[in-house]
């Protein structure tokens, strides 16, 4: 039963993806650049719940730098958080090089100020 919950969420996870950007990455009439299907395929692993934050891959920090993250933290809905954890997301864009400033809403997370 539990693997079933998680393959579901998964899917349901990937679905949601691939609505917010398909085509030509159009999101609530904005366009937010970057392959987002490559973003979500490399970088995966490193955002899923539950479990522990591991260093993201040379393909996920690459997927990384070729999505306009911002545009898309704007238009994700506070409800996303589910099996992907958003506080995993902001560290993924740290470690490549690419971290959101402080106060940055995605989703339902907001980027914690630096210490």
């Amino acid at each position: 039963m539990a693997v079933f919950k998680v393959s579901f969420m998964t899917l349901a996870l990937f679905i949601m993806a691939g609505i917010l950007f398909s085509g030509n990455n159009v999101v609530s009439g904005q366009t937010c650049k970057g392959d987002f299907k490559n973003l979500v395929a490399q970088c995966m692993p490193y955002v899923q719940n539950p479990g522990p934050k591991t260093p993201p891959s040379k393909g996920c920090c690459n997927a990384v730098r070729t999505v306009d993250v911002p545009c898309a933290c704007r238009h994700l809905p506070p409800g996303i958080g589910g099996n992907v954890s958003l506080a995993k997301v902001a560290y993924v864009l740290r470690v490549c090089g690419t971290p959101l400033k402080p106060g940055t809403k995605c989703g339902g997370y907001t980027v914690p100020p630096k210490v």
